[in-house]
């Protein structure tokens, strides 16, 4: 089935398995839209739809979570969610702590990260790594249909808040889903491709575009391990520095921008924790600082795609300078 398909299977196999799950929603008459005729078959009470004010809906829904509901709040774009970042950086993330263990926030914060498709800086930002720094929010970023259905359900069971990035690019990739119920561990990396020469580890929709790169590698000889941390928080750092130990190289390929990402914090776990196990410097194969270009030419340089990351692993392996084909 398709990436959304599977988000859409997920939300539905909770919501007839447990009627505290609800769907805080702006867009959910849009055939489009993973939540189609939700109201339809949950009502108007399990399903309402939201006028276009994040904060408010938010707050609300983080309100219902601490009575017993389980919310799943559809932001549609991720930038949207700047409009509610006190709710859920402020309360959401914290009222476990402030009430001494004695609540929970059980919700699940939807968005889909848009890019290479013209929709400039407005709605085109990956949001994780600002909220990778707030204590109290797991941040889950699938990159293929299993995980992605997997990880929503286990998401909407979890006691704690967690923000669940879409990358719409894959929306409409397919793969295959396992019948019946399945769970994806929240916390756990998967090695999508095992090799010797070189981790190269992806987010999101990174990971597509460094198996095409570990394809063309192995071409040239060269074997890259694949690795979807799938979670960022927690991160699975035991499988990063084991596959580390393995290869003695890392690439760390991530469509957010460069500084203070995602693809920082792993480079620095392995530099701290698995320095001798390092043959080559560490790369980074990274969007720059810079807000994406409305052009759609322009924007296509900015993101990690096969050649770059295939580059940036080649020049680890073989000590030749790095080629830099775009980016920062």
């Amino acid at each position: 089935m398709s990436y959304r398909e599977a988000i859409r299977r997920a939300m539905l196999e909770e919501m007839r398995r447990d009627r505290n799950v609800v769907v805080f929603c702006e867009d959910a008459r849009f055939w489009t839209m993973p939540t189609h005729g939700f109201v339809d078959e949950f009502g108007p009470d399990r399903v309402p739809i939201m006028p276009i004010s994040e904060e408010g809906f938010t707050g609300a829904a983080i309100g219902a979570a601490m009575t017993g509901v389980r919310p799943i709040v559809d932001y549609t774009i991720a930038n949207l969610m700047y409009v509610a970042w006190d709710q859920i950086v402020n309360h959401a993330a914290k009222n476990r702590y402030l009430f001494g263990g004695q609540a929970s926030v059980p919700i699940v914060f939807r968005a889909a990260m848009k890019y290479a498709n013209a929709t400039a800086a407005q709605h085109s930002d990956r949001p994780y790594p600002q909220l990778m720094n707030v204590p109290g929010l797991k941040i889950v970023v699938p990159s293929n249909p299993a995980d992605a259905l997997g990880l929503l359900k286990s998401a909407i069971r979890d006691d704690d808040p967690v923000v669940y990035f879409e990358p719409l690019l894959l929306w409409s990739a397919k793969g295959e889903v396992p019948d019946g119920e399945h769970l994806v561990p929240i916390g756990r990396a998967a090695v999508t491709r095992p090799g010797r020469d070189v981790t190269v580890v992806a987010i999101g929709d990174a990971v597509p575009a460094a198996m095409k790169a570990a394809a063309a590698l192995s071409d040239r000889g060269i074997e890259a391990e694949v690795l979807d941390p799938r979670t960022l928080v927690p991160l699975d750092r035991t499988a990063i520095l084991e596959s580390v130990a393995r290869t003695g190289r890392l690439v760390v390929a991530d469509p957010a921008h460069k500084t203070c990402g995602a693809a920082a914090e792993i480079a620095a776990i392995v530099a701290e924790e698995g320095f001798a196990s390092l043959r080559a410097p560490i790369a980074r194969v990274v969007a720059p600082d810079v807000h994406p270009p409305f052009s759609p030419a322009l924007e296509r340089l900015m993101y990690p795609t096969p050649e770059r990351i295939a580059a940036a692993a080649e020049a680890l392996v073989t000590g030749a300078p790095r080629k830099e084909l775009v980016g920062p």
